[in-house]
């Protein structure tokens, strides 16, 4: 009985490789001491083959759990099941829903094995969400919140929305009562109570269980392009006072159709679009302990083909009147003046293009007193347009020391998220009058830097480039087009950059990528897997819609960082690439000087992109499956290439390359890894 114990125990607990194999050496240490039987020794074979059988059924299923408390899903052998709750707060008899949503909240995020916490809080009340993964397609979900006043509110509930397109033809029924058809539930409330609630349809079912019975309310709603029902799991009901708690337990089961479809993908090598020079990276010094040691590794392990680097603008010139480069030469210049100089001139050397971008300015260069946090909720101060020849004197005295001094040609220079304020704030036409007049002083005075349109906060606030794109005096001045991604992925958002980059026929740069601008207060996400994923699946999207001249990383420091340990967000164990690092690696192999190449295809939750030169034969395809391992064949490949290299990243494996693909009559089969990033290039 006690080996039978210790089987059930160790499955329970396995989370990686290497715990498995502890897992077996402390069970094989503990089963030498208890049994010394010939018998029983035979058995110890079959007792290793049922812990890894335990270990990997329970890697099948995952829940996707976002970092603002809201469950995505739990996933089946890759394939996600949808569940798409959040936590809610209803006030003023249902008028009022405040929930949680990306950047609605300042939540904080950790992982503890299979438990994932998310803490937050809605007006005073604080919540604290676990969400533990199951080994049967199912999750442990625990809701607690406390009250920090006294608040009047409706109810507090955890609510689920069941799309249309999932639910159609579905049904519902609570313990084993009559089966109801979810299309009762669209034009009146239905409220209904038991302990088990299953909703079924044939591609989904969602069962929620409970200790004791519970009333859920089902709502029919329709909002935009989104059509379903909700689901309102009761946390607490009705008013709570200062120091009152409530919590509920249940467990959420799925399970569903997993589309193994075969994917078949098309290259047309006829039709080229913009130039891909790869990947880049910014560079902002902000923690000089950390910084180091991780920008060393990757300058030294990715192929960094573009960098951003930050103009310390406060600190080069503080007083109007101090000539910054006379105080520069006299050994008075900023430490981190220096060290951003010596970041930019590092980069230079390596023969990496060099983007300026100034965060904070001096206090003589804007109206008002600065604003290093928003107030009223408006970000940055504007420029004092009184002083605009001073302006434009202290950036061009840094670029030229810069030059001179540290042997950087500055490619191209911006004023970061001015459309946001982060740290100047310009309206469009502010923007458009920046690029023609210090665009006009760079030339005038024989440097080469050219301007950035944009660098917008987001892909969403695209209206701020318009008055710059209609004001042809200001193209001379412009050298490339940049918004940062953090917001805006769908497709007519992002097409709209294509688009300003094709009619000022100018590069397009991702001068900052990533996926979460708030990531760096819950920092332990940079280990998820399904953040890693979600991450390279925008890049590969923004190289088929939108074909940049490079993407860059933010950051390759410890800010944000591709890295683990070495003191990066306290973590003191041994400094080491995370799957985000290896996504990375895998994007920048990419020939440099590739352009964008047609590329259809034809699978769901699939983004591809290609990339390839006709002169030299050299081409490249990028693949991110977001569901299950499924077959694929991808037509069009040029009749001269005779083998594909392949490599994968994905929990498992580390840009790992697996044996060459054959092409045959431009045709190759292969089969896509679930939840993977798939890499493939010519010899």
């Amino acid at each position: 009985m006690k080996i039978k114990f210790k089987i059930a125990l160790t499955a329970f607990t396995i989370h990686t490789v290497n715990e498995l194999i502890n897992q077996i050496f402390l069970f094989y240490t503990d089963y030498k001491t208890l049994c010394m039987l010939p018998k029983m020794k035979a058995c110890f074979p079959l007792f290793i083959f049922l812990i890894i059988c335990f270990a990997f059924e329970n890697s099948f299923a995952q829940t996707e759990l976002e970092l603002w408390g809201n469950i995505q899903g739990i996933r089946i052998d890759g394939e996600l099941m949808p569940v798409q709750s959040n936590l809610s707060v209803v006030k003023n008899n249902g008028s009022t829903i405040i929930y949680t949503a990306r950047e609605r909240q300042r939540p904080m995020f950790k992982r503890i094995g299979k438990t994932q916490i998310v803490a937050t809080k809605i007006d005073s009340l604080y919540f604290t969400e676990k969400v533990t993964d199951r080994a049967t397609a199912s999750a442990d979900v625990n809701v607690k919140v406390v009250s920090h006043s006294d608040e009047s509110i409706d109810g507090i509930f955890f609510t689920m929305f069941l799309n249309e397109v999932d639910y159609i033809n579905g049904s519902f029924h609570v313990d084993k009562l009559k089966t109801v058809k979810l299309s009762e539930s669209e034009a009146k409330d239905i409220t209904v109570k038991g302990k088990s609630f299953q909703f079924i349809s044939p591609k989904r079912q969602l069962k929620i269980s409970f200790t004791k019975p519970i009333s859920l309310l089902i709502k029919g709603v329709e909002s935009g392009d989104d059509k379903g029902w909700q689901v309102f799991v009761p946390v607490e009901t009705g008013s709570m006072k200062e120091g009152d708690s409530a919590q509920i337990n249940f467990v959420i089961k799925v399970n569903g159709k997993i589309d193994k479809t075969p994917v078949t993908l098309k290259l047309n090598t006829a039709e080229t679009g913009r130039e891909f020079d790869g990947l880049g990276g910014n560079f902002r010094l902000q923690n000089p302990k950390a910084d180091p040691e991780v920008i060393d590794y990757c300058l030294k392990n990715l192929n960094v083909r573009w960098g951003r680097v930050e103009m310390p603008w406060r600190q080069w010139q503080p007083e109007l009147n101090e000539d910054p480069i006379a105080e520069a030469k006299a050994g008075r210049l900023n430490q981190h003046v220096k060290e951003s100089m010596e970041m930019a001139a590092r980069l230079s050397k390596m023969g990496i293009p060099v983007i300026l971008s100034a965060w904070f300015p001096p206090d003589w260069a804007v109206e008002g007193k600065v604003n290093f946090q928003p107030v009223n909720g408006v970000w940055g101060n504007p420029l004092d347009h009184s002083k605009d020849q001073q302006i434009y004197k202290s950036i061009r005295d840094y670029i030229t020391y810069l030059r001179d001094h540290y042997g950087v040609e500055v490619k191209l220079f911006s004023f970061n998220e001015s459309d946001l304020g982060i740290n100047i704030r310009q309206t469009g036409e502010e923007h458009d009058e920046l690029i023609k007049g210090l665009g006009a002083y760079f030339a005038s005075h024989g440097l080469k830097t050219k301007m950035l349109l944009g660098d917008n906060s987001d892909a969403t606030t695209y209206g701020f480039i318009d008055p710059a794109l209609k004001d042809t005096a200001s193209h001379q001045y412009i050298g490339a087009i940049s918004f940062h991604s953090w917001r805006g992925w769908d497709e007519e958002t992002i097409q709209k950059w294509a688009d300003a980059a094709t009619q000022l026929k100018k590069p397009l740069i991702v001068a900052e990528g990533s996926i979460d601008a708030q990531a760096w207060g819950y920092p332990q996400i940079f280990q998820e897997p399904m953040y890693a994923l979600n991450e390279i699946n925008l890049y590969v999207r923004l190289l088929f819609i939108c074909q940049p001249k490079a993407i860059l990383q933010w950051q390759l420091t410890s800010d944000y960082s591709l890295l683990a340990g070495g003191g990066i967000f306290g973590d003191t164990t041994h400094l080491r690439p995370t799957q985000r690092f290896w996504n990375l690696k895998q994007l920048s192999s990419t020939p440099e000087g590739l352009k964008a190449m047609k590329f259809e295809c034809n699978g769901a939750n699939i983004s591809a992109a290609a990339l390839g030169d006709n002169q030299k034969n050299i081409y490249a395809i990028h693949i991110v499956n977001n569901a299950a391992t499924r077959p694929a064949t991808i037509s069009g490949i040029p009749a001269n290439i005779k083998f594909l290299r392949i490599y994968i990243t994905n929990q498992s494996h580390n840009m790992k390359e697996e044996k060459r693909i054959p092409v045959v009559n431009g045709t190759a089969s292969l089969s896509l890894e679930k939840n993977s990033y798939i890499s493939l290039f010519t010899e």
